[in-house]
This record gives C-alpha cells, sequence and structure tokens, in this order.
C-alpha cells in the first residue's frame, strides 16, 4: 500500500504544470501590455530629424555594411572554443581525490586534445594578424 502512494505522488499530472503556465502567460502578459503602453502613450511627433538615424551622436558616413576582417571572428570564436574547453577542468578539480588515476589519465588525455587542436590553430596561423 505504501509503494502505490509513492508512486502515484511521484506521477505527474496536468495541473503540475499549472504555475509554469501561469508564469508564462504572466511574462507574455507584461510584454504585451508594456508594448501597447508605449505605442499609446509615447510621443508621435515625427520630425525628419527624429527620423535619421543616430549612432552616438557621431555623423554617419558611408555605408554601414562594410566588410569586417574574418581575424576579429576568428579571434572570437577561438575565445569562445578554448574558454569552453577550460570549464571542463572544473568538474575535474572538484572532484580529483575521488577520481584517482583514471581520472588523472582522462584529463592528460583531455589536455593532449586541447593543445593538440591549439597547435593545428597555431600552424594553420589563425592567430597571426600580419596580412
Amino acid at each position: 500500500m505504501y509503494t502505490d502512494t509513492v508512486f502515484l505522488s511521484a506521477t505527474t499530472t496536468p495541473f503540475s504544470y499549472f504555475p509554469i503556465v501561469l508564469q508564462l502567460l504572466a511574462a507574455l502578459g507584461f510584454v504585451g501590455i508594456t508594448m501597447l503602453a508605449t505605442h499609446f502613450l509615447g510621443p508621435k511627433r515625427k520630425t525628419s530629424d527624429k527620423l535619421i538615424n543616430f549612432e552616438s551622436g557621431i555623423e554617419q558616413h558611408g555605408n554601414a555594411r562594410q566588410q569586417v576582417a574574418i581575424k576579429y571572428f576568428l579571434t572570437a570564436i577561438l575565445f569562445v572554443l578554448f574558454d569552453v574547453e577550460v570549464i571542463f577542468f572544473y568538474p575535474y578539480a572538484v572532484n580529483f581525490k575521488e577520481l584517482g588515476w583514471e581520472g588523472f589519465m582522462a584529463v592528460l588525455m583531455f589536455v593532449g586534445f586541447f593543445l593538440c587542436g591549439f597547435i593545428y590553430i597555431v600552424k594553420k596561423g589563425a592567430l597571426k594578424w600580419e596580412d
């Protein structure tokens, strides 16, 4: 009889999703009401000065669609890649006593793969800025 009670309390019913649905409705309602309020209560004076683009008080020159060197994107992607890889060291640092030599060997393999990727990037010249 006790196991039936535990089983029934562990099951989910549609009513158990009510708080999530309520929070979702409140968030969507807040966004909708805020957008409507700013539309109806905001100023409606559209002059030629207000309709031009504004970039930090600087006069605009030329087209905003200029080419950007791929080195900036490559640096950002490499930073994210290596930053995420470094995050994987945290679980090992927290549990290094429990993981023992097997965990140590796994981390050495991880560092080896990490260094192989870094050496590949250096050999390909991804970090050279002189063009």
